[in-house]
């Protein structure tokens, strides 16, 4: 069984990426969305995000959404794999589009972290061996001043949460997105660096480089 998984260098779609390796899926490709819905922090961070895919010695693959979703089933259908793998927990229009896509391109959506209490799955994906740091966040949820903030432990986790009690524990609701920076997946870790601070519509959001721990 092969898959292809979303990825944004974020939390999410790794842990979601490293569970599924864990039922014996192969996943050679990583699928990294250009959006059409405004700045993507991610998007914007694309060379960084490179040395992830590197990291995991798997192919990171672009598709831009101007060419639509029907085009983006075609592309995955071309790929000859069996699942598309994604990370979404509570977001039911996002997992219609997603089982959508695998209808479309003959493949199965799987969806590992779907339906989870999300304190309980941000515990599980630091205990898993997962640190993150936040890239970006919501203006009206989160001030600046917690962009570059890594969860390394359970007690990083327990910080944010105290000081920031109407976030979700895993930023489901997009009031903070991340990138990965060591995780079992990857071959080698890497240490967040801050380059410069971004103001969008929506978001506060950093230009980053990521350097070998």
């Amino acid at each position: 069984m092969r898959g292809v998984a979303f990825f944004s260098g974020g939390k999410d779609g790794l842990y979601a990426t490293h569970l599924a390796e864990r039922q014996g899926i192969e996943i050679p490709y990583l699928l990294a969305l250009k959006t059409t819905i405004g700045i993507s922090p991610h998007y914007e961070n694309l060379s960084e995000l490179k040395k992830l895919a590197d990291a995991m010695n798997k192919k990171l693959l672009i598709f831009d959404m101007t060419k639509g979703s029907e085009g983006l089933a075609e592309f995955i259908a071309s790929l000859d794999v069996d699942y598309i793998i994604a990370g979404d927990v509570l977001l039911e229009d996002h997992l219609k589009w997603v089982e959508w896509l695998a209808e479309k391109s003959g493949t199965r959506a799987l969806e590992p972290l779907w339906g989870r209490d999300t304190l309980e799955l941000a515990k599980e994906i630091i205990n898993a061996g997962f640190e993150y740091s936040i890239i970006a966040v919501n203006k009206e949820k989160l001030s600046k001043e917690w962009l570059g903030y890594t969860f390394r432990s359970i007690g990083d986790l327990e910080k944010f949460l105290k000081e920031n009690p109407n976030v979700d524990p895993v930023g489901e609701f997009a009031e903070f997105h991340t990138v990965v920076l060591k995780c079992p997946l990857f071959e080698k870790s890497f240490e967040l660096k801050p380059e410069e601070v971004e103001e969008g519509e929506r978001y506060w959001w950093l230009r980053f480089r990521l350097v070998r721990a």
